[in-house]
């Protein structure tokens, strides 16, 4: 039975339908890597407006009850960090597994308008600029993974004219822009690359790759989405966090 959005009720349509949505989750209606209904069906059963939909459902992305993949749809995943869980106070940024040595490579360090629901993602209108890196990894001279961070640009402007070659982006933030991150989510499955992807990491076009998509948050506020493609058979990912005593 679907239940029904009160439209005399003070509460916001979209924390409605986004209650609705937590609450076939969390009882099994939704059963995880299961696909949720296309924003047009959400609208329809619920009779709401994309704008709506699309709310709620950037709400459950930050939320970690679902993740969305490019050109496939949205879909359930499990709560990635417990929220019984005492949160960390820091973080080393991503690397590849201990004791391997890397050097780092800024392929772009620029401003751009936020595309595919990023506005969302990061809480900002969507005429808003968006800080956009990108950097690549080695391994000697061989490209092992290819990094690519959004982050609100009036949050740190000048990070624009930061050194990323040879500083921890998390560092940055932390220490010269007072920006302490409170909680990440992690998320990674496996995805073939695409040809200008392939041709960065050395592989050919459609060959699999190890994703991590990671949601960096300080307190409530999602402050830098980040997506990781690694060659699969050399090395491995590897995340350090420190939790709060």
């Amino acid at each position: 039975m679907t239940v029904i959005i009160n439209r005399d009720n003070t509460k916001k349509l979209y924390i409605q339908l986004l209650d609705i949505m937590k609450g076939k989750i969390e009882n099994g209606e939704w059963a995880v890597d299961s696909q949720i209904p296309t924003e047009d069906d959400l609208c329809k059963m619920y009779e709401v407006s994309k704008a709506t939909v699309r709310q709620a459902v950037a709400e459950l992305v930050r939320s970690g009850y679902v993740l969305k993949q490019q050109g496939r749809g949205t879909f359930v995943c499990k709560r990635v960090i417990s929220e019984e869980l005492s949160m960390l106070t820091s973080f080393k940024e991503l690397m590849l597994e201990a004791k391997v040595v890397f050097s780092t490579k800024v392929l772009a360090q620029t401003v751009l308008m936020p595309t595919d629901d990023l506005d969302l993602m990061l809480n900002i209108p969507e005429d808003m600029h968006v800080i956009y890196l990108k950097r690549l990894r080695f391994v000697g001279s061989e490209a092992i993974l290819l990094q690519e961070s959004y982050l609100p640009h009036h949050i740190c402007p000048q990070l624009l004219q930061d050194d990323l070659e040879q500083n921890s982006l998390l560092e940055i933030l932390e220490k010269k822009y007072q920006i302490m991150i409170t909680k990440v989510q992690d998320f990674i499955e496996v995805t073939p690359v695409s040809a200008s992807e392939g041709t960065l990491l050395g592989l050919e076009p459609g060959t699999s790759a190890l994703l991590l998509e990671q949601r960096f948050f300080a307190g409530s506020q999602q402050i830098m989405y980040t997506r990781s493609l690694k060659r699969p058979e050399r090395f491995r990912f590897f995340i350090e966090r420190e939790r709060k005593s």
